[in-house]
C-alpha cells in the first residue's frame, strides 16, 4: 500500500527534545500515516524554538524533498508555543481550509480548539501541517484531513486533471 509520498513527522516540544517526554504525538502520526501508505523517512524531536523550526522544515522541504511534513506541537496560546510564526517564515502560501476544517472538527469535542494557532501551508510542492500536541489532538487533527492529502499532493507535483473529476 506504498503510495511514493515521502513524508517527515516533526514534534515539537521542548520537554520531548530534552528526553523528559515520550513522543506520543509523534509515534500516532508516524503510525496513522504509515497506515495510510505514506513512507516516513524523517522523524525528529525539537524544542520549541523558532530558528530551529524554522531551519528544520526548510531543510526537509529544500534538501531532502519531502513532499509531506507534519509537525505536532506548539500550536497554542503559551509563550513558547512559536511553531505558527516559524511556519509563517517559511510558507509560501497557507492553505486555511485544512486548518479550519481540523479546528471545526475540534471544537465538537472541546471549546479549547478555538485557541489553536494550526496552519496548514506550502513551501515549493511540500505541504507542511501543524497538529496540536497531544496523541489525541494529532490524531483527531490528522485524521480530519487524511481524506484530502492524496489529492492535495498529487496537485502540488502538478497533477493537470480537473478537481471536479476525482
Amino acid at each position: 500500500m506504498e503510495s511514493g509520498i515521502k513524508a517527515g513527522v516533526l514534534t515539537i516540544s521542548t520537554k520531548g527534545a530534552a528526553g523528559l517526554r515520550e513522543d506520543e504525538s509523534g509515534e500516532t502520526v508516524q503510525r496513522m500515516l504509515e497506515e495510510e501508505g505514506f513512507s516516513v523517512v524523517r522523524r525528529h524531536i525539537i524544542p520549541d524554538q523558532l530558528q530551529e523550526i524554522s531551519e528544520t522544515l526548510m531543510a526537509w522541504v529544500d534538501e531532502d524533498n519531502l513532499d509531506l511534513i507534519v509537525t505536532s506541537g506548539g500550536t497554542g496560546l503559551s509563550p513558547s508555543d512559536v511553531t505558527p510564526q516559524a511556519m509563517e517564515s517559511v510558507i509560501d502560501y497557507p492553505v486555511p481550509g485544512m486548518a479550519e476544517a481540523m479546528r471545526a472538527e475540534s471544537l465538537k469535542k472541546t471549546p479549547h480548539a478555538m485557541i489553536s494557532r494550526a496552519m496548514v501551508g506550502v513551501r515549493k510542492a511540500s505541504l507542511i501541517i501543524n497538529l496540536p500536541g497531544s496523541p489525541k489532538g494529532a490524531g483527531e487533527n490528522l485524521s480530519v484531513v487524511m481524506p484530502a492529502l492524496n489529492h492535495s499532493l498529487a496537485k502540488l507535483g502538478g497533477d493537470p486533471s480537473d478537481c471536479a473529476s476525482q
